[in-house]
């Protein structure tokens, strides 16, 4: 019988791995840095768990941090936890960072596999967060608080972030490029 059964299931390896990337997004994500607008390093710990894990076991790893957070546990910047906060104005750009673990597990099927490949991948899949989240925050925002231009929205959900996002996206490759030899996906 071919092996293919056990290439589509998780070996306990993978649960172990999607687990431990599962907490480091929840960890991170309290962790607050303050500034004129606050950041988190969130999208640190998703750029760090696409890079150590790739795509398809991150998009466990997303799917599950979100689920537990969505369950009431405190998993999500500020302590705070609920399906609320998924479904409040900024849950969209929670809810983007799937887009990053698909976006990079399709980059994974290039054939050629270099650095440059693995950021232009979490470049796009950070534009996509943004342009998802905003468009959420846009939907909600007018929706619960009237009617708000897209640049307002951009202005005070993506140009504050951008620069501290690319600074998180390298530093998480820094970073897991030297810890990938330990963690052999």
């Amino acid at each position: 019988m071919p092996d293919t059964a056990n290439k589509r299931r998780f070996s306990a390896r993978d649960i172990v791995l999607t687990g431990m990337m599962t907490a480091l997004m929840a960890a991170c994500s309290l962790i607050s840095i303050p500034s004129a607008v606050p950041f988190t390093l969130q999208t640190f710990a998703v750029f760090c768990t696409v890079s150590l894990i790739g795509g398809k076991r991150s998009l466990f790893a997303i799917m599950s941090y979100l689920l537990i957070g969505a369950a009431g546990v405190p998993v999500f910047s500020g302590f705070t936890g609920g399906i609320g906060v998924i479904l409040g104005a900024n849950g969209g750009y929670l809810i983007g960072f799937i887009f990053t673990a698909l976006i990079c597990w399709g980059a994974e099927k290039i054939p050629v596999r270099n650095p440059a490949i693995m950021i232009t991948s979490m470049i796009i899949s950070l534009a996509a967060v943004y342009i998802f989240g905003t468009a959420w925050f846009i939907l909600i925002y007018t929706e619960k608080s009237g009617a708000i231009t897209l640049s307002q929205a951009l202005k005070w959900c993506v140009v504050p972030f951008v620069i501290p996002d690319l600074v998180k996206l390298f530093l998480a490759l820094a970073i897991t490029k030297r810890l990938r030899k330990h963690i052999a996906a």
